[in-house]
C-alpha cells in the first residue's frame, strides 16, 4: 500500500474517532465469508459501521485524534475490526446475540461514554449500559408518575364528590 493511501485511511479513521462517541474493537478472525457477511448485515441493520483495520494504521489514527486512547494500544494485536456506533450498548447486544451460534466476534476493548472497557469479560456490563434515550425515557416516567397518580386520584375523588353532592341534593328535595 502506498504512503498516500495509508494517510487517507489514517485521516478517515481520525475523523471517525473524533466524530463518533462510541466504538468497539473486536476480533472477527476465523469467521468464514458467510458468517462475516451475516455480521456485516446485522451491523448495517443496527446502524453500526464495521471496518476491518490494520492495527498500525488504527494506532496512528488514535495518536492523531482528539481522544485519549493510550489504554487501547495494548489490544491492537492480531486481527482487529472496529465498530462505530451512536448508541453505546448496541454493539455489545449485537455481539452477544451473534455469539449464541458462533464463537466470534470477541470483544477486545470498547470506548463508551468516554470510558474504556478492556476484555471480553466486559461484554455483559456493556450490554446492560442504558443508552441516552433509555435514560431519558426512565426519567420521563419518574417525572410523570406523581402527576399521573394525582390526576387519577382527583378523577376518582371527583366522581365520589359528584356522587355525594347528587345524594345530598336528592335528600334535600325529599
Amino acid at each position: 500500500m502506498r504512503r498516500e493511501d495509508k494517510n487517507v485511511i489514517i485521516d478517515n479513521l481520525v475523523t471517525d474517532l473524533n466524530q463518533t462517541k462510541h466504538f468497539y474493537l473486536t476480533d472477527t478472525s476465523e469467521l468464514n465469508a458467510a458468517e462475516t457477511s451475516d455480521l456485516r448485515r446485522k451491523c448495517f441493520e443496527s446502524q453500526i459501521r464495521l471496518l476491518v483495520v490494520k492495527n498500525t494504521l488504527l494506532k496512528k489514527a488514535m495518536e492523531k485524534s482528539d481522544g485519549d486512547f493510550d489504554e487501547l494500544y495494548d489490544v491492537l494485536k492480531d486481527s482487529t475490526s472496529i465498530m462505530f456506533c451512536e448508541t453505546g450498548n448496541l454493539p455489545a447486544k449485537l455481539i452477544k446475540e451473534f455469539r449464541k451460534t458462533k464463537d466470534k466476534p470477541v470483544l477486545k476493548a470498547a470506548f463508551v461514554e468516554e470510558s474504556i472497557y478492556i476484555g471480553d469479560n466486559q461484554l455483559d456490563s456493556l450490554a446492560s449500559i442504558k443508552s441516552k434515550e433509555e435514560l431519558l425515557a426512565d426519567l420521563l416516567t419518574l417525572l410523570t408518575s406523581p402527576a399521573t397518580s394525582l390526576a387519577s386520584a382527583l378523577a376518582s375523588n371527583g366522581s365520589k364528590l359528584a356522587g355525594a353532592l347528587k345524594t345530598l341534593s336528592e335528600k334535600e328535595q325529599v
